[in-house]
């Protein structure tokens, strides 16, 4: 550590409070109102920020609560304690976060914002509990701390923050790709805006100009319908059933009694690696050639697409190499691997089926490989598959690329981190 700096206490350079819940919270919940930020909205390990919630409160549930402007810096202390936030937007805070007021001349944000990332992993260590963690108040006021002078916390945060501020740039790039490759599924296999076109006996020309297509996908689109159990739909098109589209595979855990089972060659997918991705490039645990080969048909290739079926059903993910999952997840193996893609997206329109066909339980949510595997879709032909898929393959490429960036910058972030935060290095 430099000369300079100072040996504090959080609590000496920042006023640490408790957010507040409004009691009974169901009667101040609404559908709209005021953001209601809790933990579950801090899932997104790769943002900084929190800027939308999945609840709301009523107005008259502000006073019962904490309300923050934007910009304000939170830090959880329940659940999973220990994850720094800065709000995108006005809110209501939860009682699960400790709210950091502070003079921005003695400590610059982004500095505390690295400095508690760094810290997680103390803090964690010495939040209460096993299984609903808490991370008191005074615990985390009187964490000792290493203080540099201002100047030269702005010089560390502004290095970390420059790998921060490409990761969000690579990620708005890659919601616009995944949003213009959803909005062209939906068009041509939702909202059958071609075939109803066609029907309507538009001219040729207007449809290829309106929906960008070229004269060899506008063969493929039928120009009526027919009814099915599914209700109207394009003729010639059929319903069939998830298990016809390819090679189901339910996951496995290798006895986690043998410790060779696992090690750092095969990516090992669980529920929680699932959240927020569209393709996993990292996973909590990782299996060894052992313990893959020990259950070789769990074995899934790339772009294989896998959905989470008990505990939080309905989750959805793309591999981008060989990997296994555990028993939580079913996996489809296309047929058709060159339309990949296209199933991908046909199975994100039934997400609302799989979450309401697992069956109801006092603790999660169950939907077993044959509940799933029965489970109606619509299929184009093979030839409109193929092509959906060749006509977004850039975008999703691109998106895996970007990802694998995303996780570079991460990896070098965080070996700075430790490193810039203590002084051990110069700038």
């Amino acid at each position: 550590m430099k000369n300079n700096w100072k040996e504090v206490k959080l609590g000496d350079v920042c006023n640490i409070t408790r957010g507040a819940s409004p009691r009974p919270i169901h009667d101040y919940l609404s559908a709209y109102g005021l953001p209601w930020i809790k933990i579950s909205d801090a899932t997104d390990d790769s943002s900084r920020f929190i800027n939308k919630t999945k609840e709301f409160i009523k107005e008259e549930g502000r006073s019962k609560t904490r309300w923050l402007q934007k910009g304000a810096f939170i830090l959880s202390n329940s659940a999973t304690p220990g994850i720094p936030k800065i709000l995108k937007i006005d809110a209501c805070v939860h009682d699960g976060w400790l709210i950091f007021n502070f003079d921005n001349k003695i400590i610059d944000k982004w500095f505390l914002y690295y400095l508690c990332l760094i810290l997680r992993t103390s803090l964690v260590g010495l939040a209460d509990g096993t299984v609903f963690r808490n991370l008191k108040t005074d615990i985390v006021k009187n964490f000792p701390i290493s203080l540099p002078p201002l100047e030269e916390q702005k010089r560390i945060a502004e290095i970390l923050s420059s790998f921060d501020d490409k990761i969000e740039l690579l990620q708005k790039q890659n919601k616009t790709l995944a949003d213009m490759a959803k909005a062209i599924f939906k068009s041509w296999f939702v909202d059958f805006d071609i075939v109803k076109a066609k029907e309507r006996r538009e001219k040729k020309s207007k449809i290829l100009n309106e929906y960008k297509i070229t004269e060899e996908i506008y063969n493929l689109f039928p120009d009526s319908f027919e009814d099915s159990e599914l209700g109207k739909i394009p003729k010639s098109w059929e319903v069939k059933k998830i298990k016809d589209i390819g090679t189901i595979v339910c996951g496995k855990t290798p006895p986690t009694i043998d410790k060779s089972n696992y090690g750092c060659d095969i990516p090992f997918i669980t529920i929680p690696d699932m959240h927020n991705q569209l393709f996993i490039l990292k996973t909590e645990r990782k299996l060894s050639k052992k313990g893959a080969n020990s259950q070789i048909k769990k074995i899934l290739p790339a772009f294989s697409i896998c959905i989470s079926c008990i505990a939080t059903p309905g989750l959805i993910v793309m591999t981008s190499e060989n990997s296994q999952t555990n028993q939580q997840i079913n996996s489809v193996i296309p047929n058709n691997t060159k339309a990949s893609f296209y199933f991908y997206n046909t199975l994100q329109q039934i997400i609302n089926k799989i979450k309401s066909n697992g069956s109801g339980g006092s603790v999660f949510n169950n939907l077993n490989k044959t509940q799933f595997e029965t489970i109606d879709i619509l299929v184009a032909n093979n030839n409109l598959q193929n092509l959906f898929s060749s006509e977004i393959d850039s975008m999703y490429k691109k998106i895996l690329s970007n990802l694998k960036q995303i996780q570079t910058l991460i990896e070098l972030r965080d070996s700075l981190l430790p490193k810039l935060i203590s002084g051990a290095i110069l700038y």
